[in-house]
């Protein structure tokens, strides 16, 4: 047996090509560009920064918004008041962001449906949701989400973004019964940062859904700033992953986000798919009436926030324009504190439901021994008259 290392045959050796010097690669190419534009008509001085949409020049119009604010802001000094002095549950204040739940609901159409996050309760109020509706909520009464008027409204969700997939599936109905109807999904800078928010973006770009997501941006998620939780210039850009289009609006500039949810809604109502807005605005409270927001962020930080608040900016602008006086502003204030104490008075006067209530709204027939359950919890002798 012979080892070795034999040639090929002159005739099977193929010719190779010369070495040749590799070809010098293109430059890489730009293959899609995106941009995140912001919009503002008023300054925090409640200066017109530039011409005001159709609505803004209607007084009427305006004087609503302005209303809309302060009844949202009379609401929540009255529930936190409720809650320190042991008569309400623990409270999420919109202090300081009131312009972007007005401004959301006042250019939603009455057949929308609203997805809230709890702190949107001057969206809720604006749809019809009562203060008593909204207290017996807060109250722990579930009677409180039984809404009398915007009855296809979600009730306000408490986890963070959960709600988001929901608004998918809403508008996924809408798109199915071709409804020219907009859900409308609001939640906080925190929820941007998780995966339920991300899964509802990509779902609703790819099925190209009408659904409008708004960030209600105040720069904290409870005690984490806002440069802690995201390494985003905007928060806005997070739609441009999903396909969706995402802007910032000033989002204590309550004509702002009005303008800008109406060019949304109708983009989507007429079929352009989904869109998302970014809210800035700021936390001027606690994060609920559990937290004290005084041991992670300065009175400075807060007291200069302060000078941007959006109730003060439209009212100087109102005034500035002859649209508003001191008799107007005691006569709403006068209207609205009436209407704060009386849905006070009548929460605080409405009867608990029926211990029977935990076991009556679960099951459409009650299993036998939540059925024992609950006739114990009805007559605490049941079981031992029977013998058990």
């Amino acid at each position: 047996m012979t080892i070795g290392c034999a040639m090929p045959p002159l005739e099977t050796i193929e010719e190779q090509p010369a070495i040749t010097k590799p070809r010098r690669l293109s430059v890489p190419t730009a293959v899609a560009r995106f941009e995140i534009r912001y919009s503002r008509f008023l300054d925090p001085k409640g200066n017109a920064e530039r011409g005001l949409p159709d609505f803004a020049r209607d007084r009427a119009e305006l004087v609503a918004l302005y209303r809309a604010m302060v009844l949202a802001r009379r609401f929540d000094t009255k529930a936190v008041a409720l809650q320190r002095t042991g008569r309400l549950g623990t409270f999420a204040s919109a202090l300081g962001q009131e312009a972007v739940p007005v401004g959301v609901a006042s250019a939603m159409r009455a057949e929308d449906v609203l997805l809230p996050s709890f702190r949107e309760h001057g969206a809720q109020l604006w749809r019809g949701v009562s203060p008593v509706e909204l207290l017996l909520f807060w109250g722990g009464d579930e009677r409180g989400s039984n809404f009398a008027e915007p009855r296809e409204d979600f009730p306000v969700c408490v986890p963070v973004g959960t709600h988001a997939p929901h608004s998918v599936g809403v508008a996924l109905a809408f798109k199915l019964r071709q409804e020219k109807r907009v859900a409308v999904c609001v939640f906080g800078d925190g929820a941007t940062s998780k995966g339920d928010v991300a899964e509802a973006l990509n779902a609703a770009g790819v099925w190209q859904l009408p659904v409008v997501f708004v960030i209600n941006n105040n720069r904290w998620a409870i005690s984490v700033p806002l440069a802690h939780q995201t390494a985003a210039e905007t928060l806005a850009q997070k739609a441009i992953a999903a396909g969706i289009e995402g802007e910032q609006v000033d989002g204590n500039d309550v004509i702002a986000v009005r303008e800008a949810m109406s060019r949304a809604l109708g983009k989507a109502r007429a079929g352009g798919g989904p869109h998302l807005i970014e809210a800035l605005t700021y936390r001027l409270g606690d994060h609920t009436t559990a937290d004290d927001a005084s041991r992670y962020r300065s009175g400075s930080e807060v007291s200069a926030r302060w000078a941007e608040e959006p109730i003060a900016r439209l009212r100087n602008y109102l005034v500035a324009e002859g649209m508003w006086g001191k008799a107007d502003e005691e006569r709403l204030l006068a209207e609205i504190t009436l209407t704060i104490e009386r849905a006070a008075e009548t929460y605080l006067a409405t009867p608990p439901q029926g211990i029977e209530t935990i076991f009556d709204f679960t099951y459409q027939t009650l299993p036998k021994d939540l059925a024992e359950q609950r006739q114990a919890a009805l007559d605490p002798m049941a079981l031992e008259r029977a013998g058990k």
